[in-house]
Protein backbone atom coordinates (compact mmCIF):
# COMPACT_ATOMS: atom_id res chain seq x y z
CA UNK A 1 0.00 0.00 0.00
CA UNK A 2 1.20 3.14 -0.84
CA UNK A 3 2.19 6.24 1.91
CA UNK A 4 -1.16 8.23 2.03
CA UNK A 5 -3.39 5.37 1.04
CA UNK A 6 -6.56 4.34 3.07
CA UNK A 7 -5.65 3.83 6.51
CA UNK A 8 -8.01 2.07 9.53
CA UNK A 9 -7.38 2.33 12.98
CA UNK A 10 -8.66 -0.29 14.76
CA UNK A 11 -9.45 -0.95 18.91
CA UNK A 12 -8.61 -4.44 19.94
CA UNK A 13 -11.13 -5.96 22.40
CA UNK A 14 -10.58 -5.85 26.10
CA UNK A 15 -8.14 -8.65 27.51
CA UNK A 16 -9.02 -7.93 31.33
CA UNK A 17 -11.46 -8.90 33.74
CA UNK A 18 -12.97 -5.30 34.37
CA UNK A 19 -16.22 -5.23 35.87
CA UNK A 20 -18.87 -5.38 33.54
CA UNK A 21 -20.20 -1.87 34.12
CA UNK A 22 -17.20 -0.30 33.34
CA UNK A 23 -16.56 -2.51 30.32
CA UNK A 24 -19.95 -1.21 29.24
CA UNK A 25 -18.74 2.27 29.85
CA UNK A 26 -15.33 2.18 28.40
CA UNK A 27 -17.06 0.88 25.11
CA UNK A 28 -19.50 3.81 25.32
CA UNK A 29 -16.86 6.31 25.88
CA UNK A 30 -15.38 4.75 22.55
CA UNK A 31 -18.34 5.10 20.79
CA UNK A 32 -18.88 8.90 21.43
CA UNK A 33 -15.06 10.03 21.80
CA UNK A 34 -12.63 7.56 19.75
CA UNK A 35 -11.01 8.31 16.88
CA UNK A 36 -10.93 4.85 15.77
CA UNK A 37 -12.77 3.32 12.57
CA UNK A 38 -12.57 -0.42 13.77
CA UNK A 39 -13.76 -1.67 17.39
CA UNK A 40 -13.59 -5.84 18.59
CA UNK A 41 -16.15 -6.66 21.19
CA UNK A 42 -16.26 -9.99 23.23
CA UNK A 43 -14.27 -12.55 25.59
CA UNK A 44 -10.38 -13.78 24.18
CA UNK A 45 -9.35 -14.93 27.03
CA UNK A 46 -11.30 -17.05 29.43
CA UNK A 47 -14.86 -18.04 29.16
CA UNK A 48 -15.65 -18.44 32.99
CA UNK A 49 -15.81 -14.17 32.24
CA UNK A 50 -18.30 -13.48 29.24
CA UNK A 51 -21.75 -14.10 31.12
CA UNK A 52 -20.40 -11.36 33.29
CA UNK A 53 -20.66 -8.97 30.04
CA UNK A 54 -23.18 -10.86 28.26
CA UNK A 55 -26.12 -8.90 29.57
CA UNK A 56 -24.36 -5.56 28.50
CA UNK A 57 -23.04 -6.83 24.90
CA UNK A 58 -26.08 -6.40 22.27
CA UNK A 59 -26.59 -2.59 23.91
CA UNK A 60 -22.58 -2.15 23.39
CA UNK A 61 -22.44 -3.33 20.35
CA UNK A 62 -26.06 -0.87 19.34
CA UNK A 63 -23.86 2.25 20.60
CA UNK A 64 -20.60 1.41 18.66
CA UNK A 65 -22.81 0.33 15.33
CA UNK A 66 -25.03 3.77 15.69
CA UNK A 67 -21.63 5.98 16.28
CA UNK A 68 -20.76 4.59 12.92
CA UNK A 69 -18.06 1.96 13.98
CA UNK A 70 -17.05 -0.67 12.63
CA UNK A 71 -17.89 -3.46 15.09
CA UNK A 72 -16.31 -7.20 14.87
CA UNK A 73 -16.59 -9.91 17.34
CA UNK A 74 -13.32 -11.28 18.76
CA UNK A 75 -13.71 -14.96 19.77
CA UNK A 76 -12.05 -16.79 22.41
CA UNK A 77 -8.24 -17.72 22.01
CA UNK A 78 -7.94 -21.25 23.11
CA UNK A 79 -11.19 -23.33 22.65
CA UNK A 80 -10.59 -26.09 25.43
CA UNK A 81 -14.71 -28.12 26.04
CA UNK A 82 -17.95 -28.44 24.47
CA UNK A 83 -19.23 -25.96 26.09
CA UNK A 84 -16.69 -23.32 24.38
CA UNK A 85 -17.33 -24.88 21.05
CA UNK A 86 -20.98 -24.43 21.65
CA UNK A 87 -20.41 -20.60 22.56
CA UNK A 88 -18.28 -20.53 19.40
CA UNK A 89 -20.96 -21.95 17.83
CA UNK A 90 -23.40 -19.73 18.61
CA UNK A 91 -21.56 -16.57 18.04
CA UNK A 92 -20.97 -17.62 14.37
CA UNK A 93 -24.18 -18.65 13.41
CA UNK A 94 -26.47 -15.68 14.79
CA UNK A 95 -24.64 -12.93 13.83
CA UNK A 96 -24.31 -10.35 10.87
CA UNK A 97 -21.34 -8.50 12.11
CA UNK A 98 -17.30 -9.98 11.24
CA UNK A 99 -16.12 -12.43 13.55
CA UNK A 100 -12.47 -12.95 14.16
CA UNK A 101 -11.16 -16.09 14.52
CA UNK A 102 -8.47 -16.20 17.58
CA UNK A 103 -8.03 -19.97 17.43
CA UNK A 104 -7.91 -22.01 14.20
CA UNK A 105 -11.11 -24.24 14.98
CA UNK A 106 -12.64 -20.97 14.64
CA UNK A 107 -11.59 -20.26 11.27
CA UNK A 108 -12.86 -23.73 10.73
CA UNK A 109 -16.04 -22.93 11.09
CA UNK A 110 -15.77 -19.43 9.27
CA UNK A 111 -15.15 -21.54 6.39
CA UNK A 112 -16.53 -19.98 3.42
CA UNK A 113 -17.80 -16.77 4.70
CA UNK A 114 -16.38 -13.20 5.37
CA UNK A 115 -14.48 -13.13 8.90
CA UNK A 116 -10.92 -12.05 10.06
CA UNK A 117 -8.07 -13.68 11.99
CA UNK A 118 -7.13 -12.03 15.12
CA UNK A 119 -3.23 -12.02 16.36
CA UNK A 120 -3.23 -15.18 18.06
CA UNK A 121 -3.25 -17.32 15.32
CA UNK A 122 0.70 -17.81 14.26
CA UNK A 123 0.75 -16.01 10.80
CA UNK A 124 4.46 -16.94 9.75
CA UNK A 125 4.41 -17.49 6.21
CA UNK A 126 2.74 -16.98 2.85
CA UNK A 127 1.42 -20.18 2.70
CA UNK A 128 -0.72 -19.87 5.70
CA UNK A 129 -1.99 -16.19 5.22
CA UNK A 130 -3.02 -17.93 1.72
CA UNK A 131 -4.74 -20.87 2.75
CA UNK A 132 -6.73 -18.66 5.41
CA UNK A 133 -7.43 -16.16 2.70
CA UNK A 134 -8.78 -19.34 0.52
CA UNK A 135 -10.81 -20.12 3.27
CA UNK A 136 -12.58 -16.88 3.74
CA UNK A 137 -10.52 -14.22 5.74
CA UNK A 138 -10.88 -10.85 4.38
CA UNK A 139 -7.94 -9.63 7.09
CA UNK A 140 -5.36 -10.71 9.04
CA UNK A 141 -4.05 -9.06 12.10
CA UNK A 142 -0.65 -10.68 12.24
CA UNK A 143 1.59 -12.51 15.32
CA UNK A 144 3.40 -9.68 17.67
CA UNK A 145 6.56 -10.96 16.96
CA UNK A 146 7.01 -10.40 13.74
CA UNK A 147 10.00 -8.10 12.74
CA UNK A 148 9.80 -6.05 9.56
CA UNK A 149 11.55 -7.70 7.24
CA UNK A 150 8.63 -11.02 8.15
CA UNK A 151 5.67 -8.44 7.75
CA UNK A 152 7.32 -7.28 4.35
CA UNK A 153 7.50 -10.73 2.98
CA UNK A 154 3.81 -10.94 4.22
CA UNK A 155 2.81 -7.89 2.93
CA UNK A 156 4.71 -8.44 -0.62
CA UNK A 157 1.52 -10.16 -1.81
CA UNK A 158 -0.65 -10.63 0.96
CA UNK A 159 -4.71 -12.18 -0.60
CA UNK A 160 -6.03 -9.92 2.37
CA UNK A 161 -6.06 -6.61 4.60
CA UNK A 162 -3.00 -6.77 7.16
CA UNK A 163 -3.25 -5.71 10.53
CA UNK A 164 -0.20 -4.97 12.90
CA UNK A 165 -0.83 -4.55 16.91
CA UNK A 166 0.86 -0.95 17.95
CA UNK A 167 -0.04 0.02 21.18
CA UNK A 168 -0.21 -2.00 24.63
CA UNK A 169 1.07 -5.13 26.54
CA UNK A 170 1.87 -7.79 23.53
CA UNK A 171 0.06 -11.02 24.12
CA UNK A 172 2.89 -13.70 23.74
CA UNK A 173 1.00 -17.02 25.51
CA UNK A 174 -2.36 -18.63 26.47
CA UNK A 175 -2.65 -21.62 28.72
CA UNK A 176 -4.78 -24.19 29.96
CA UNK A 177 -3.39 -23.26 33.90
CA UNK A 178 -4.90 -19.89 35.27
CA UNK A 179 -1.69 -18.80 36.77
CA UNK A 180 -3.64 -15.60 38.53
CA UNK A 181 -5.12 -18.52 40.77
CA UNK A 182 -2.19 -20.22 41.21
CA UNK A 183 -1.10 -16.66 42.81
CA UNK A 184 -3.87 -16.82 44.86
CA UNK A 185 -3.64 -20.56 45.86
CA UNK A 186 -6.62 -21.16 44.06
CA UNK A 187 -7.87 -23.83 41.20
CA UNK A 188 -9.02 -22.22 38.21
CA UNK A 189 -12.39 -24.09 39.00
CA UNK A 190 -12.66 -22.35 42.01
CA UNK A 191 -10.63 -18.80 40.76
CA UNK A 192 -12.93 -16.64 42.72
CA UNK A 193 -11.98 -14.11 39.64
CA UNK A 194 -9.45 -12.98 41.20
CA UNK A 195 -8.00 -11.79 38.05
CA UNK A 196 -10.59 -8.67 37.84
CA UNK A 197 -8.08 -7.45 40.65
CA UNK A 198 -5.24 -6.25 38.42
CA UNK A 199 -6.77 -4.24 35.59
CA UNK A 200 -3.98 -4.24 32.74
CA UNK A 201 -2.60 -7.37 34.26
CA UNK A 202 -0.64 -8.80 37.16
CA UNK A 203 3.15 -8.22 36.83
CA UNK A 204 5.63 -10.79 37.27
CA UNK A 205 9.35 -10.24 37.87
CA UNK A 206 12.22 -12.68 38.15
CA UNK A 207 13.92 -14.56 40.90
CA UNK A 208 15.97 -11.35 40.98
CA UNK A 209 13.14 -8.87 41.40
CA UNK A 210 13.47 -7.22 37.69
CA UNK A 211 10.23 -6.42 36.22
CA UNK A 212 9.77 -9.18 33.42
CA UNK A 213 6.81 -10.35 32.16
CA UNK A 214 2.43 -10.14 32.90
CA UNK A 215 -0.42 -12.36 33.66
CA UNK A 216 -4.27 -12.40 32.73
CA UNK A 217 -5.87 -15.17 34.23
CA UNK A 218 -4.21 -18.15 31.32
CA UNK A 219 -2.79 -14.72 29.47
CA UNK A 220 0.85 -14.23 29.43
CA UNK A 221 1.32 -10.58 28.06
CA UNK A 222 4.51 -8.34 28.20
CA UNK A 223 5.49 -6.39 30.92
CA UNK A 224 6.23 -3.20 28.71
CA UNK A 225 3.75 -1.69 26.57
CA UNK A 226 4.11 -1.71 22.52
CA UNK A 227 4.49 1.51 21.23
CA UNK A 228 4.52 2.04 17.71
CA UNK A 229 3.62 5.45 17.21
CA UNK A 230 6.91 5.99 15.77
CA UNK A 231 7.31 3.34 13.45
CA UNK A 232 3.66 3.59 11.96
CA UNK A 233 5.22 5.63 8.75
CA UNK A 234 7.81 2.22 8.22
CA UNK A 235 5.02 -0.23 8.74
CA UNK A 236 2.70 2.05 5.70
CA UNK A 237 5.47 1.99 3.34
CA UNK A 238 5.36 -2.09 3.88
CA UNK A 239 2.00 -1.85 2.75
CA UNK A 240 0.22 -2.09 6.40
CA UNK A 241 -2.64 -0.38 6.41
CA UNK A 242 -4.60 -1.32 9.50
CA UNK A 243 -3.03 -0.86 12.97
CA UNK A 244 -4.35 -2.01 16.45
CA UNK A 245 -4.54 -0.76 20.02
CA UNK A 246 -4.91 -2.91 22.78
CA UNK A 247 -7.11 -1.39 25.37
CA UNK A 248 -5.93 -1.11 28.86
CA UNK A 249 -7.00 1.23 32.15
CA UNK A 250 -5.53 4.40 31.15
CA UNK A 251 -7.04 7.10 28.81
CA UNK A 252 -7.73 4.93 25.54
CA UNK A 253 -9.40 8.02 24.34
CA UNK A 254 -6.21 10.27 23.95
CA UNK A 255 -3.96 7.27 23.16
CA UNK A 256 -6.05 6.98 20.13
CA UNK A 257 -6.33 10.58 19.47
CA UNK A 258 -2.39 10.39 19.15
CA UNK A 259 -2.33 8.02 16.54
CA UNK A 260 -4.99 8.97 14.95
CA UNK A 261 -3.13 12.24 14.47
CA UNK A 262 0.34 11.37 13.23
CA UNK A 263 -1.21 8.99 10.73
CA UNK A 264 -3.18 11.93 9.81
CA UNK A 265 0.08 13.47 9.58
CA UNK A 266 -1.19 16.32 12.12
CA UNK A 267 1.32 15.64 15.16
CA UNK A 268 5.34 14.25 15.28
CA UNK A 269 5.62 11.06 16.33
CA UNK A 270 7.77 12.07 19.82
CA UNK A 271 5.22 14.44 20.76
CA UNK A 272 2.87 11.75 20.34
CA UNK A 273 4.78 8.89 22.40
CA UNK A 274 4.71 11.78 25.49
CA UNK A 275 1.12 11.81 25.17
CA UNK A 276 1.03 7.41 25.16
CA UNK A 277 3.42 7.43 27.96
CA UNK A 278 1.37 9.76 29.80
CA UNK A 279 -1.16 6.87 29.47
CA UNK A 280 1.01 3.73 30.58
CA UNK A 281 1.24 4.66 34.15
CA UNK A 282 5.08 5.32 33.71
CA UNK A 283 5.31 1.93 32.36
CA UNK A 284 8.62 1.04 29.76
CA UNK A 285 7.66 1.18 26.13
CA UNK A 286 9.16 -1.36 23.47
CA UNK A 287 9.33 -1.99 19.68
CA UNK A 288 12.07 -4.13 19.90
CA UNK A 289 10.09 -7.03 17.91
CA UNK A 290 9.84 -4.97 15.06
CA UNK A 291 13.44 -3.72 14.28
CA UNK A 292 14.35 -7.71 14.98
CA UNK A 293 16.05 -7.37 18.66
CA UNK A 294 14.63 -8.39 21.53
CA UNK A 295 10.97 -7.92 22.14
CA UNK A 296 10.94 -5.37 25.05
CA UNK A 297 13.73 -3.51 23.82
CA UNK A 298 12.82 -0.10 22.59
CA UNK A 299 14.60 1.46 19.16
CA UNK A 300 14.36 5.14 18.71
CA UNK A 301 13.38 6.04 15.10
CA UNK A 302 15.09 8.88 13.52
CA UNK A 303 12.27 11.41 13.89
CA UNK A 304 9.96 9.12 15.04
CA UNK A 305 9.03 8.35 19.17
CA UNK A 306 11.53 8.27 21.99
CA UNK A 307 11.02 5.62 24.86
CA UNK A 308 9.84 7.27 28.50
CA UNK A 309 10.22 4.24 30.20
CA UNK A 310 13.06 2.54 31.82
CA UNK A 311 14.83 0.67 29.34
CA UNK A 312 17.28 -1.01 30.91
CA UNK A 313 14.43 -2.85 32.27
CA UNK A 314 12.36 -2.88 29.61
CA UNK A 315 15.20 -4.55 27.06
CA UNK A 316 15.13 -7.52 29.96
CA UNK A 317 11.57 -7.79 30.28
CA UNK A 318 10.85 -10.20 27.30
CA UNK A 319 13.37 -13.35 25.41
Amino acid sequence: MAKGSSINLTLGPVLFNWAPERWRDFYFQIADEAAVDTVCVGEVVCSKRAPFFAPYLAEVVERLASAGKEVVLSTLALIMNEREMAQLRETVENTDFLVEANDISAAALLKGRPHAIGPFVNVYNEDTLSYLARNGATRVTLPVELAASSIAALAKSAPAELEVMVFGRLPLAISARCYHARCHNLSRDNCQFVCEKDADGLDVDTLDGEPFLAINGVQTLSHAYCNMVGDLSALRDLGIGRFRLSPHSGDMVRVAEAFRAVLDNKMAPEEASAAIAGETGGMPLANGYFHGKAGAAFEDVPGGASSTGDEDHAAGSLP
